[in-house]
């Protein structure tokens, strides 16, 4: 179900951004028990990750378009109590396009029985 701040995320990153792909994890349970989370009143909205696929990210370098994101969530970011970590995964759509043909390269090698599983382990997507 979402929550307020992740509504205000989509709304803001869809506006701007006009994404294909755009996945908001919230994984603010998972730290909530963290001690920079002691003393902050609402804890179900302080961890986000979020994957994005968007045209308005080519041709710039993964911190410039961290830093599109990161302008476009201002609000969220500053506010007491608001987020506090912001997991990001920036694509352009042919980056986006090479990773989905990977997937289905590594699933029909896997299908065939010729990886045994040993092919997800091979995925390298450390050029994007």
């Amino acid at each position: 179900m979402p929550t307020p701040v992740e509504d205000s995320i989509r709304t803001k990153l869809t506006a701007a951004l006009s994404p294909r792909t755009l996945e908001i994890h919230n994984d603010s349970k998972k730290h909530a028990h963290h001690n920079a989370m002691r003393g902050v009143a609402d804890k179900k909205e302080t961890h986000f990750r979020i994957v994005v696929s968007s045209a308005a990210f080519v041709g710039k370098p993964q911190i410039a378009r961290h830093r599109m994101v990161n302008a476009l969530v201002k609000e969220e970011l500053e506010r007491k109590g608001g987020i506090h970590a912001l997991q990001m995964r920036t694509l352009t759509l042919e980056e986006e396009d090479r990773l989905l043909e990977k997937a289905r390269e590594i699933e029909k090698a896997e299908a065939e029985g010729k990886c045994a599983g040993a092919c997800a382990g091979k995925e390298d997507d450390s050029t994007l």
